[in-house]
């Protein structure tokens, strides 16, 4: 069997519309496009969100908010999800990436929740208020790059 020696099982085609050949083809005069107007004009594409010159759907809803282009986009991890790390260990993206705590290389965000009792160095992109202090309570530290 070769790819040239493939054909479509009998009957599962038919042959196609030759349009304006002619009185016989049953498509001659206007091809089957109908009497004039803009679809039976060459190039007669309506757009997909024309509505008939009825006011657009675009234009009737009102428009709000914005979206920020600034906005740094982070992934969390909670304080809690570190107490598997053991004592004074350097937890950073890697670390984090290895436990299976964040994925991509999107920046991290370490925010509070749950319970810290060992004493960890934590290097992250940001961090919340709430974390920096659970982090110190337990005795590690937390260090973030120096904003420019």
């Amino acid at each position: 069997m070769r790819l040239g020696a493939i054909h479509p099982a009998s009957g599962a085609t038919r042959p196609s519309k030759r349009r304006g050949k002619g009185a016989g083809t049953g498509l001659g005069g206007t091809a089957g496009k109908g009497h004039k107007g803009k679809k039976a004009r060459a190039g007669g594409k309506i757009p997909a969100w024309f509505e008939g010159g009825q006011m657009p759907m675009q234009r009737r809803l009102p428009k709000r908010g914005f979206t920020n282009i600034h906005r740094v986009s982070y992934q969390v991890v909670a304080v809690g999800r570190l107490a598997s790390a053991p004592a004074a260990a350097v937890v950073d993206w890697p670390w984090l990436k290895q436990a299976g705590l964040v994925r991509g290389r999107k920046p991290v965000k370490l925010l509070a929740g749950g319970e810290l009792k060992v004493a960890l160095t934590v290097r992250v992109d940001a961090a919340s208020g709430a974390a920096r202090k659970a982090v110190e309570a337990a005795g590690g530290t937390v260090e973030t790059p120096a904003k420019a």
